[in-house]
């Protein structure tokens, strides 16, 4: 049997992918809250495919806990935030897991550490616990690392087809965990060893970041000289070897906006084209503003209570506003005392989650004059007639109404 440790945006679709395809499984989490809407048979976070997976897997049988099991396999799915003084990554919640895991692990168990975690962290943080709790790693207990690789808004089919990577200090036990991810993994599973696996995790997520810099650092060169940055990139990208991404208000989500942090603060004097990479996202939500006022003062506008910001999420057609660029900047601007005038709404975000939301397109439509389009969700695709006769600024590259302001 399996327990998953964690039932969030990772660990609830990977409990519900193994019930679904033969594996006994048990998921756990510390939140009753969340454990007692699992068991009353309604998902926690909406998602493509999500709720006829877990239709699936309560046929199959799987159950919910707040109590860790006793078993043989466990899989730690826990978020692993970064210090944003030191850059380093925070290993408290796997370390707080293991530490639960240990107490009542039978010897031989093996213990999967599925989150994300910078190169060197199971040796640095996982290890020294393990030791000290009397066990001895590789005869007591097995360490593996097997992080994920999916995205949300593409979660169920990204589990079932993307390829996999498992770190593990025995080539054997890494066969094992191995067959449990292939009961419905249908890409190539790779397996390696614990640091490989952690370092090609970051590795991927901080390829796209750097890419995604580049795009961004563009918008701001164009901007500077008056130039548009998507005709540029539309041509350059007629290169054969050329594929240049779109830039946008910021970077959110817990991979991309994060894991790269994990290597400026190990190799400080190493990462320097990672740390100015992140830097740059980072520094777009401010970029964003700065246009704001910039648009508004072109177009006459002065009362910000006649601002709508469009999208809350951190990226289109999904509820998740881990780390969302619109998070950030109205953060930004309540520390400049004008975060509280805004208007905000984003469909997928029924709960008021920051001042001055709104839950209806038309209402907040009818209550502004400039909105910013900081999201490209399908709902607002498919009303790009309501935003006639308003101030429209386009971070998301997806109206094409005329008189747009772009980034």
């Amino acid at each position: 049997m399996v327990n998953v440790i964690g039932l969030g945006y990772i660990g609830l679709p990977t409990t519900l992918m193994m019930a679904s395809h033969g594996v006994e499984i048990i998921g756990t989490d510390l939140n009753k809250e969340l454990v007692a809407t699992l068991n009353a048979a309604k998902t926690t976070f909406k998602e493509v495919g999500l709720d006829e997976l877990f239709a699936d897997a309560l046929k199959a049988g799987v159950k919910f806990t707040t109590e860790y099991q006793v078993t043989d396999t466990y899989i730690v799915s826990v978020p692993t935030p970064y210090d944003k003084f030191s850059k380093k990554v925070d290993a408290k919640y796997v370390v707080a897991a293991v530490k639960q895991i240990l107490g009542i692990c039978p010897k031989g168990a093996t213990v999967v550490i599925e989150s994300t975690v910078s190169p060197g962290t199971i040796d640095k943080f996982i290890r020294p616990v393990v030791e000290e709790s009397g066990f001895k790693i590789g005869k007591d207990i097995n360490l593996v690392h097997a992080p994920e690789r999916i995205i949300p808004g593409n979660m169920v089919y990204e589990l079932l087809h993307n390829n996999r990577t498992i770190g593990a200090d025995d080539r054997e036990i890494g066969e094992k965990i191995k067959e449990i991810y292939a009961t419905f993994c249908q890409g190539e599973i790779v397996v390696t060893s614990i640091r490989t696996a952690e370092m090609t995790k970051v590795v991927e997520n901080t390829f796209r970041a750097v890419n995604i810099a580049f795009a961004n650092e563009l918008a701001k060169i164009c901007r500077h000289d008056d130039m548009d940055v998507y005709e540029i990139i539309k041509i350059c990208n007629m290169h054969p070897r050329v594929n240049i991404l779109q830039p946008g208000p910021g970077v959110g989500g817990h991979c991309i906006s994060v894991d790269p942090w994990f290597l400026v603060g190990d190799y400080p004097n190493l990462a320097k084209v990672i740390d100015e990479s992140m830097k740059t996202n980072d520094g777009m939500p401010d970029f964003v503003l700065n246009r704001i006022y910039e648009i508004m003062k072109q177009e006459g506008l002065t009362d910000i209570s006649r601002v709508g910001l469009y999208g809350l999420t951190y990226k289109e057609n999904v509820d998740d506003m881990r780390e969302s660029p619109t998070l950030q900047m109205l953060e930004f601007m309540e520390r400049h005392l004008c975060g509280n005038f805004v208007k905000v709404y984003d469909p997928f975000i029924t709960e008021d989650e920051v001042p001055n939301q709104m839950h209806n397109l038309d209402e907040f439509l009818d209550s502004v004059d400039l909105v910013v389009l900081l999201v490209g969700h399908d709902e607002i695709k498919q009303n790009m007639d309501k935003l006639q006769g308003k101030v429209v600024f386009d971070t998301r590259h997806i109206c094409n109404n005329e008189g747009t302001y772009r980034l």
